[in-house]
Parts: structure tokens; C-alpha cells; sequence
């Protein structure tokens, strides 16, 4: 282990892009799918593992759709979230704010109860055996309609204080957040925070509508905004904090090279990144992979990534007070 992996492998740190789904290793798939006796078109792990072979979004979806499957009762999506926890605080990560997709579950008959039940019991016990802090967002799949979206809000009210906000997930491409602006107008009105990936695939013009329609308070991805100028500096003006993937955006062809990606620009023009790990079951790594792997390729250095380790924290949903307790914690570990 270098120096720079050393002092990555113990900087506290958030992650703030971590779909709960995608977490699910191919040794859980089998496992689950032989607890809840589910075919899967896989005959053994190294099958599964052979398939992550994506030229873009959809070739990842197509596999992450058909993995969730397994996932059937409170008890799996327990031990899903519980899992990921166990790999995150492994990697010094204090507190995740982690994405879940009902839709994915509810249209399959998996009641949206199993589901919020399940992961909010693992993110408990994570919080109590491990230390790690957290918080759910509620995912809506923008290649459905908007008018699912708003069942599937209604079906959350039960839970929605225990649910931190709402973000926009699936496809891209064709579905512009402008879908769903009416949808997202009624989650701020029930005080959610909202967040929606713009600018992975689709073009910078999803950033600004992200911004302008949705008026989200964190963009995911956001890649594609380097793209444009003046969306550059006003993302620096306003400190939108962007949840970078960089593992991801290689493994779905969004860069073809990690020594090309655009976080050493987003960091010289002072916006407010950070570094997380997506779907890393498929993408082939967790946070401190993501971290290693791009210090690695461009060439960060502690100074970086202390500052993306703030960022994490300064852009998470937590409470003031629990922000500066975290950033002292980064601080202490810097200085």
C-alpha cells in the first residue's frame, strides 16, 4: 500500500451516490435467489461477472433490473443494506446517503412496506453496530411516467420521515428532467430534498433544467456540465455540490479513460465535488477504489483529497451540527 492509500484508506469521508441496488455482489444474487427460490439467468458467480461487460447505460440497466429480481422480502433488503455498510465503513465512510428505487420492487408485487421496512432496519443496525450514519433518498425511474412517480410518492407518505428526499435515476437519454417538474414541486412542498442525475449521458441542457425546473439541491453526475461554460461558473457561484462516479463513468463508457476524466477541471474551477461509487457491485469497486483509482490516474494529491472529503460532507442532508462534527473529524485527520 502507497502513502496516498494509506491516507485514503483512513480520511473519513461520505458517500452521497450509492444506489442500495447496485450494491448487490453476485455471490448475494445466488444467495437470495436460492433463500427465496428465483430463477436467474446466471449459471454461477463468474457467469454473472462475465456479463458486466457495458457499452452504456442501458447494458448495465438491463442487468441491474434483472439482479433485483432476487430481492424479495424485508430480510434480503436488510442484509443488502447491511452489506454495503459493512464494505463502507471498511472504507472509513462516516455517514452514506443512499439511493433505493421502489418502482424497481412495487411493479413486481414486492409491497413498497418490504422495501422501506427492510432498508431502514440495515441502515439501524448499521448505525448501532458500526457507527456509519444515514440517510434514504426515494428514487424515481424517469423512463416510466410522471404519473407513477406521484403513486409512488403517495406510497411513501408513511415513511417520509424517515426518508430524506427525493432523487431521479434510470435512463437518461429522451427522459429530461422536465418530466417530472411537477412531480418534484410537490416533494418540496413536503419539505424533501431533492437531487437528480443530469449531465452522465444527457446533455448539459438536463443540468440547467435539473437547476431551473426541478430546483434540486444536489446534481448527480454531472459531467457533461464542463461542457458549458456558463453552466460551469454558475455551478462554482452557487456551490451546487456534484456526486461524481468515476469508476462508473468508465465502466459505462462515459470516459474512455480515467487519466481524461473531468475532476482535476471541476476542482481547478472550484466546484464543489465529490467522489462516489454508484452501482459498485457492477462497477467494479467501492469508494476508496473510486478514490485510489482517480488520485491514481490524474494525479490528486492529499490536498484534493481532503477537499473532496469536506465536500462530502458539506454536501450531504445532514444537520449543521452534525456537519461540523464530521468536518472535524477530516480536519483532525489532515492537520
Amino acid at each position: 500500500m502507497t502513502d496516498l492509500d494509506a491516507f485514503i484508506a483512513g480520511l473519513p469521508k461520505a458517500e452521497l451516490h450509492l444506489h442500495i441496488e447496485g450494491s448487490l455482489e453476485p455471490e448475494q444474487m445466488f444467495a437470495f435467489a436460492r433463500r427465496n427460490r428465483v430463477d436467474i439467468p446466471f449459471a454461477d458467480v463468474e457467469a454473472v461477472r462475465a456479463a458486466y461487460a457495458f457499452s452504456n447505460l442501458q447494458d448495465f440497466l438491463d442487468i441491474y433490473y434483472a439482479g433485483a429480481e432476487v430481492l424479495r422480502t424485508e430480510e434480503d433488503f436488510h442484509d443488502l443494506a447491511l452489506a454495503y455498510f459493512r464494505r463502507a465503513a471498511a472504507d472509513n465512510v462516516r455517514h452514506a446517503e443512499i439511493f433505493f428505487d421502489p418502482q424497481t420492487h412495487t411493479d413486481r408485487g414486492i409491497p413498497f412496506a418490504v422495501v422501506a421496512d427492510g432498508l431502514l432496519a440495515g441502515m439501524a443496525r448499521a448505525e448501532a453496530e458500526l457507527g456509519v450514519t444515514s440517510k434514504l433518498i426515494l428514487c424515481f425511474l424517469r423512463h416510466l411516467d410522471e404519473e407513477a412517480a406521484f403513486a409512488t410518492l403517495a406510497s411513501a407518505e408513511p415513511w417520509l420521515d424517515r426518508i430524506v428526499g427525493v432523487g431521479l435515476d434510470s435512463s437518461e437519454v429522451g427522459h429530461p428532467p422536465s418530466k417530472f417538474e411537477r412531480v418534484f414541486a410537490r416533494a418540496r412542498d413536503m419539505g424533501l430534498k431533492l437531487c437528480a442525475h443530469a449531465g452522465e449521458e444527457g446533455p448539459p441542457a438536463y443540468v440547467h433544467e435539473a437547476l431551473d425546473l426541478l430546483r434540486v439541491d444536489r446534481i448527480d453526475h454531472g459531467n457533461r456540465a464542463m461542457e458549458d461554460e456558463g453552466l460551469i461558473r454558475r455551478l462554482a457561484a452557487e456551490g451546487m455540490t456534484l456526486t461524481v462516479c468515476p469508476l462508473s463513468n468508465l465502466k459505462l463508457c462515459v470516459v474512455h479513460d480515467l487519466t481524461t476524466h473531468p475532476v482535476p477541471e471541476m476542482l481547478r474551477r472550484g466546484l464543489h465535488v465529490t467522489l462516489n461509487s454508484d452501482d459498485p457491485a457492477y462497477f467494479g469497486g467501492y469508494v476508496n477504489d473510486n478514490y485510489r483509482a482517480l488520485a491514481k490516474a490524474v494525479g490528486l494529491g492529499r490536498g484534493d483529497l481532503a477537499r473532496i472529503a469536506r465536500n462530502s460532507f458539506e454536501g450531504s442532508f445532514l444537520g449543521e451540527a452534525d456537519k461540523a462534527a464530521r468536518l472535524a473529524e477530516v480536519d483532525a485527520y489532515v492537520s
